[in-house]
């Protein structure tokens, strides 16, 4: 489905990045939408998302510092510089929810769970280094377009665990995709783009897979 997304001809690499989003980024997953974050069930599956959204985002450097040092492109530097301080308040939000919802839900395969979030993050700072021109931007967009589905769900922990909700301090869909639309200068960093985006989006879902089957764990336990 992925090597589709990107093998087809849009209009533009903004429209591809949003398609791309939109059809295999965060809103698309089943379980943040799930009744399984509602109701009194949600205590122990919101404490879960934080607890593993903070493993894989949660620590410096991370995606968009490590971009940092990779991204050439005037216009996307800047992007950069203005998407660092916002993601670095989001860590700072993500540590208090963590604090605030307590333990880390027990539940079956514990070990294997944080293990993997531990690969999903080298993989993550692996991409975000990368040498090839557009790959790091590509992951630093993608990231800013996801974050705002999990942006949702972890505001729905803030409000079940009673933290006030700070605002969101990125930039926002259509200066993150006019930057897009900028930097894609040639069709080989177009690709470049579309990769390091699709990479970070693979990662994304396997988190929430991951949470989704340790809910199923926890229930049938």
């Amino acid at each position: 489905m992925a090597s589709q997304a990107i093998d087809r001809q849009p209009s533009g690499v903004a429209e591809l990045l949003s398609d791309m989003v939109a059809k295999e980024g965060s809103a698309s997953h089943g379980y943040p939408l799930s009744p399984a974050l509602e109701g009194d069930p949600a205590v122990r599956n919101l404490a879960d998302i934080a607890h593993f959204v903070c493993l894989l985002h949660g620590r410096y450097p991370g995606v968009i510092d490590h971009a940092a040092a990779r991204v050439v492109h005037p216009t996307a530097r800047t992007f950069i510089y203005r998407a660092a301080p916002g993601f670095a308040a989001e860590r700072s939000y993500l540590t208090r929810l963590v604090v605030a919802a307590g333990p880390l839900p027990s539940t079956l395969g514990q070990s294997q769970s944080e293990a993997a979030v531990a690969n999903q993050s080298h993989a993550l700072a692996t991409l975000a280094q990368s040498e090839r021109n557009g790959t790091a931007i590509g992951a630093a967009i993608a990231l800013v377009l996801d974050w705002r589905p999990i942006r949702r769900v972890l505001d729905a922990a803030a409000q079940r665990f009673g933290i006030q909700v700070p605002p969101l301090d990125l930039p926002g869909v259509s200066e993150t995709l006019a930057i897009a639309t900028e930097a894609s200068e040639t069709p080989g960093i177009e690709r470049a783009m579309a990769f390091g985006a699709q990479q970070l989006l693979v990662q994304h879902r396997g988190l929430w897979d991951l949470l989704e089957s340790r809910e199923s764990a926890r229930r049938h336990a």
